[in-house]
């Protein structure tokens, strides 16, 4: 086994830590601009496996990072089971809402999804084809809690307010959602490994608005269930879990749920994360992303600081969330640079 992300997913401590980042492929690169524009928009770009795949390989050409993610959205497995989905310019993602037990029970059964998503597993046979050969292919999904928030309130909010709200009032209804997106999510995400994806990581952007029992029953356990039920049809499938802002919720959260690696976001430093979560297994992170905008020496002196603190580990580098449209190109040559050194 070559491929550095692998290995350090198996647990070993490599001179210099693998790399690549969230949202790599994205607004913050002109020739993804080019390509959007050529889709017509967002959801065309997705659902377009030439384009899709194009727009993964563009990173990889420009900065030669160490793994390519595919180009999806968390929310195309919510409008494959019957969810309306349209992005609303400068607003981001809109859906239908579920309420109640019957807008879960109108949803589509989990065997019905694959029509919708399948133009995404042809990208993902497309980029096992053309990737690098010493690139790792990385498939994702979000988790079920954050993907629950959007079908709930229809959009992102700040606090998930609508989501806990079902959760609190209408128990029923709402483990019943998390239980269709859990079954959904096992089928989604074996479909893109039987595609030739190598990795898969499981998005929790809102995992830490979850507090105290509800974080083990929404967040750890839907992870669980995905993840054994993964490794059982797929053996040996290395899968990192991001349960974003989960504080004290990280320590353990890879023994729990069975996950390969746990990525960090930076809202805790480096070395409390290397001190109480690498000393179990592979971490991944956490390079504040508003330094891809700013710059200059700052930039390299943080990005030491995150490879030094988990020198002593397993480390998969990345950003702590996603790059941001902003963002300069030319810092991310510095950040690979200053990883690299």
């Amino acid at each position: 086994m070559t491929k550095t992300i692998l290995r350090a997913l198996k647990g070993e401590t490599l001179p210099t830590p693998p790399i690549w980042m969230m949202r790599q492929a994205g607004r913050y690169l002109p020739e993804y601009r080019a390509t959007r524009a050529q889709a017509g928009d967002f959801l065309s770009l997705c659902y377009n496996p030439e384009l899709a795949a194009e727009v993964t390989l563009q990173p990889i050409r420009r900065y030669g990072f160490d793994a390519a993610i595919l180009f999806a959205d968390i929310l195309l497995l919510p409008q494959a089971l019957g969810a309306e989905l349209w992005f609303a310019t400068g607003e981001g993602p809109r859906m239908s809402t579920i309420t109640d037990m019957a807008g879960v029970e109108a949803l589509k059964p989990k065997e019905e999804i694959h029509e919708t998503l399948s133009p995404v597993y042809e990208t993902c046979r497309i980029l096992a084809r053309e990737l690098p050969k010493e690139t790792t292919f990385i498939g994702f999904a979000g988790a079920p809690w954050t993907v629950a928030t959007y079908m709930i309130a229809g959009r992102g909010s700040p606090d998930q307010a609508a989501a806990h709200r079902l959760k609190d009032t209408d128990r029923p209804a709402f483990t019943a959602l998390i239980d269709r997106i859990t079954e959904a999510t096992v089928d989604y995400l074996s479909k893109q490994v039987e595609a030739g994806v190598e990795v898969v990581k499981i998005f929790d952007s809102w995992a830490g608005s979850l507090k105290g029992q509800d974080f083990d029953d929404f967040a750890v356990e839907p992870a669980r269930r995905i993840i054994a039920e993964l490794k059982a049809r797929h053996p040996g499938l290395p899968i990192i879990a991001f349960p974003r802002e989960a504080g004290d919720g990280y320590i353990g959260f890879a023994e729990k749920t069975g996950a390969d690696c746990v990525a960090i976001d930076n809202s805790v430093t480096p070395e409390w994360a290397a001190e109480h979560v690498q000393s179990t297994g592979c971490v991944q992170g956490n390079l504040d992303p508003s330094y891809m905008v700013t710059g200059g020496e700052e930039l390299v002196k943080a990005t030491r600081r995150v490879v030094d603190a988990f020198s002593g580990g397993p480390h998969i580098f990345n950003l702590g969330h996603g790059i941001t449209p902003e963002a300069d190109p030319d810092n991310v040559t510095r950040m690979i640079e200053a990883v690299r050194g």
